[in-house]
């Protein structure tokens, strides 16, 4: 009995244990969020910042608490951040985007975001490889240098969004907001192409595997998370089931969107590009086939779940900034540490020009008017916005060079040390930065955000310097012809762009199937019955 007594007082210790640091966590989120509250007006600040802060200020009342053995409350786990942290942030991503803007620039992003990475991690991978070798660090392999370039061509677009607003640069948004998603999948999907070929004896064979790994695993999560999201809506349209809860037709649109991440999980695909397309096709269709309570109850609950998962992870990787267990290792050779942080940072900045300012050569090239092109002060500010790198970086790093979050091979830990060292680097001084560089060198766009403001926020807004050039552009034509409204303008003659064959497909083919704004059709207690939605 006594035996047994002392294993119950053992559990109810270890179990109290446990509760002491979720509780310290949970209240230093509220105060992140309190702080980011009275830090609002501030733009150079924001969440992100905030939140790093706390968290170093945090680690080290930890360190001294706990007399240098430890300063963070919970230990790193990837299957935490990847399954739990990051599928809200990419789901809200792709929900809330607007979608004309997004596909307006669908090509520029592509570039960006794919194509743009690829030139990244082969100009970091080069780079670490002619220097880190020069340096004699050891236990590196061709497949580390590889995952190097993967890691930190990874951006921060969390903490980008939250320094660009979408009303003052909707273009500059667009772009990098779509870049930032893009260019975090593409990353994800290298980083694992590379851990899974042979680099043992590399030639044309393994180039072409490389390659087809990567187009299978791009292509085949896009499908996946569009044919999750057509799915739901599919579901939701035929069943209605708003006329009996609304709880259920919430709850099913949260699981199916959780469902299409850990389907791509199972299937080895990239989880981050099939939840953020699978967010777009729910936007487009499920949302709309729900009632008007359930619509305003997960567009709100969406968001709120994505702003605490960034909180978490920011606050988190300010505590584990300072875990003495990593620096210990490196703390024989500082200089080799400060030496490769300041390489990696610097291939950062090239290996983001390198793609930038060719790619928006490229990219306006196939523009006919101005307005449509990337000018050089635009080029600039997207490569500055870009050079951020956050969790997701931090994740793949120790995902390579640790195991269960533990290393003691001191290369590996220079680099962990190192990726937080950057981590902490990009994100408090490039995200300082970016706001007074988007205002010193875009200071027109203050004429463009009072236009905005002053027409009716929606989702599906159109964006007003595009309508603005086509009403102009009427006028120089024929000064005889009548005034006409630009959004008028635009829809009595739109242009014969991808969008617009997209829109007749779409009305055409894919709305009569899966519903979505305008045809869902009238079924009593149904998401369009106005009786309904009256008593709700």
């Amino acid at each position: 009995m006594a035996d047994i007594l002392w294993k119950m007082r053992a559990m109810l210790s270890s179990d109290h244990s446990s509760v002491v640091p979720i509780n310290l966590f949970v209240a230093l989120l509220c105060a992140c969020i309190v702080i980011g509250h009275l830090l609002e007006e501030q733009r150079w600040m924001n969440e992100s910042i905030t939140a790093l802060a706390v968290g170093l200020c945090t680690g080290v009342v930890i360190l001294l608490t706990t007399g240098g053995k430890s300063s963070h409350l919970l230990v790193f786990s990837e299957d935490l951040f990847f399954i739990y942290l990051l599928p809200p942030i990419i789901f809200n991503a792709g929900f809330q985007v607007k979608k004309k803007q997004f596909f307006r620039n669908f090509m520029t992003i592509m570039l960006f975001g794919a194509v743009g990475t690829l030139i990244s991690t082969a100009t970091i991978s080069i780079g670490a490889t002619h220097f880190f070798k020069k340096m004699n660090i050891s236990s590196l392999r061709v497949g580390d240098y590889l995952a190097i370039g993967a890691i930190f061509s990874a951006t921060d677009s969390v903490c980008t969004l939250q320094v660009l607003n979408q009303d003052e640069t909707p273009l500059l948004y667009s772009l990098v907001f779509g870049e930032g998603v893009v260019n975090d999948a593409t990353s994800v999907v290298l980083f694992h192409a590379i851990q899974s070929i042979d680099l043992s004896h590399i030639n044309s064979s393994t180039a072409a595997e490389f390659l087809g790994n990567f187009l299978y695993l791009f292509i085949s999560s896009t499908i996946l998370g569009v044919v999750t999201g057509l799915l739901s809506a599919y579901i939701i349209k035929k069943l209605y089931f708003g006329r009996h809860s609304t709880d259920r037709e919430v709850a099913l649109m949260i699981l199916m969107a959780y469902l299409s991440y850990m389907l791509a999980e199972l299937f080895y695909l990239s989880a981050i590009l099939t939840v953020f397309f699978c967010g777009i096709v729910m936007s487009h269709y499920t949302w709309h086939n729900v009632t008007e309570s359930s619509r305003i109850t997960t567009k709100h609950a969406f968001a709120t779940w994505s702003f605490v998962a960034e909180i978490f992870i920011f606050l988190y990787v300010g505590m584990d900034a300072l875990d003495i267990e990593k620096w210990k290792v490196v703390s024989d050779s500082p200089g080799t540490s400060i030496m490769v942080s300041s390489i990696l940072l610097g291939l950062v900045l090239v290996g983001r020009a390198a793609f930038v300012f060719p790619l928006s050569f490229l990219s306006n090239l196939t523009k006919k008017f101005p307005y449509e092109k990337i000018g050089i002060k635009q080029q600039v500010t997207i490569w500055w916005a870009g050079l951020m790198r956050g969790a997701v970086s931090m994740a793949l790093a120790y995902n390579q060079f640790t195991r269960s979050g533990h290393t003691h091979l001191h290369g590996n830990a220079i680099m962990i040390t190192s990726t937080i060292t950057v981590v902490l680097f990009s994100t408090v001084v490039f995200g300082l930065m970016t706001k007074p560089l988007v205002r010193i060198l875009l200071p027109s766009q203050k004429h463009t955000a009072s236009m905005l403001s002053s027409e009716p926020s929606s989702p599906k807004s159109f964006a007003v310097p595009l309508l603005i050039r086509q009403d102009s552009e009427d006028d120089q034509a024929s000064n005889n012809v009548p005034h006409r409204t630009s959004l008028r303008m635009f829809l009595s003659t739109p242009s014969h762009t991808v969008h617009h064959y997209w829109r007749k497909f779409d009305n055409s083919f894919m709305r009569p199937v899966f519903g979505g704004r305008g045809f869902v059709p009238f079924v009593p207690c149904s998401p369009t019955d106005q009786t309904v939605q009256q008593w709700q």
